[in-house]
């Protein structure tokens, strides 16, 4: 995709005087060959239209967040949110969100696959007043999905059919990445998001108080010119984890399901190195040490990896996370030991004490894992500037 140079509006143009209509968010990660070409493609679309256009940089290593406060320096009304230690599209569209001035937001993806050109008209349906959500489809009449491969496009499908029926969105495209909606709307469900993944349109869609009324408009997607796609197995995996989170209402968070699927890996593995060791003459007392040392190891790898993939520890932080983790699980076992000889002895049924105390010990790792293990709070660092003396 070409872009024509645009140049910057004057400070004292009504494109940037006063307060924006349009505010823009655009997620970024390993973005920035592409945030100047994208701002200069919003500036020409936009016209005389007062915006702003707001980049969450999930503190890119490539100086996305950089190239943003370059651009900005030259006058166009672009701003960044940089986060540390928080990853992921649907958590950066709701803090970009909260942080937009106008009464109108539109979220576009930064690497340019979306079409800029639609957005005065998303605008101009909400401002209408007909409209409380816009969607730019790929799936309605004049929409496409460019040269995706026949596989993309029949796990979109599979998607978009799995979103319909579980949630009733009722429009052709609950998976798109491009839309704008009102302000107020958004905040009114802005508490029961879940934040998790990258559909955060269906997650609006399905958290909202009330029915929004919807308009979708066709767009073609692009190709990407520059950067590498985000796309891979663990989005459709936190999508499934979001249905199942949407449709129990909250009761089920997806994070458990899949530290859950997780332990039962783990519990695969430690089974298989338990009668590895049988077979080769072990007491079972060292067959048991090794395979729930194992068992842990790799439910610890894994978790970090992909159930906290967005607060993954490492270097130091990942040694002093497992053995954390190693002492937690110890201590669910117990806790899954002590609930099933409870059970056992009300009820008097070795299946049902077996699956209370399996169900105690995963709630127990996961709640205390996910607060003391992988918490997203860190230590205040230690200001180091000079402090003057008081004059007397």
């Amino acid at each position: 995709m070409s872009v024509d140079v645009v140049s910057p509006p004057r400070a004292d143009s009504g494109a940037s005087a006063g307060v924006p209509q349009l505010s823009i968010i655009s997620p970024a990660y390993n973005e920035r060959a592409n945030i100047r070409p994208l701002v200069a493609a919003v500036a020409a679309a936009m016209g005389g239209t007062r915006w702003e256009l707001i980049v969450v940089d999930d503190d890119s290593p490539d100086g996305t967040a950089e190239e943003v406060f370059a651009i900005a320096g030259e006058g166009y009304p672009v701003r960044c949110i940089r986060r540390i230690g928080r990853r992921g599209l649907a958590s950066a569209v709701v803090e970009g969100a909260l942080a937009a001035n106008a009464a109108v937001i539109a979220v576009i993806d930064a690497d340019l696959q979306h079409d800029e050109k639609l957005l005065p008209t998303m605008l101009a349906l909400i401002a209408a007043g007909d409209s409380d959500l816009v969607v730019g489809s790929r799936h309605v009449d004049g929409g496409g999905v460019g040269d995706w491969s026949k596989d993309r496009q029949a796990m979109s499908s599979f998607a978009t059919w799995c979103a319909n029926l579980a949630l009733g969105t009722g429009i052709s495209d609950p998976m798109s990445g491009f839309f704008a909606i009102r302000r107020d709307v958004f905040h009114a469900s802005v508490h029961d998001l879940s934040q998790q993944g990258y559909k955060i349109l269906l997650d609006i869609i399905s958290s909202a108080p009330h029915a929004l009324r919807i308009t979708e408009i066709p767009y073609v997607f692009r190709n990407r010119v520059e950067g590498e796609s985000k796309v891979d197995l663990m989005i459709m995996l936190e999508f499934l984890f979001l249905l199942i989170e949407k449709v129990t209402r909250g009761l089920i968070p997806p994070r458990f399901v899949l530290f859950s699927a997780v332990g039962g890996i783990g519990l695969v593995a430690h089974v298989a190195v338990l009668q590895a060791l049988k077979s080769f003459g072990s007491t079972f007392l060292v067959a048991q040490t090794a395979a729930t040392a194992v068992a842990m190891t790799l439910n610890y790898v894994i978790n970090n990896s992909v159930t906290y993939r967005s607060q993954r520890l490492r270097g130091r932080r990942f040694v002093i996370g497992y053995f954390i983790f190693c002492l937690v699980c110890s201590i669910g076992t117990l806790a899954n030991i002590g609930v099933a000889d409870l059970v056992l002895a009300d009820e008097g049924n070795w299946a049902l004490a077996g699956v209370a105390g399996a169900l105690m010990s995963a709630v127990f790792n996961f709640g205390v894992a996910t607060q003391f293990v992988w918490s997203q709070r860190r230590r205040p660092r230690r200001s180091r500037v000079r402090r003057s003396p008081v004059a007397q």
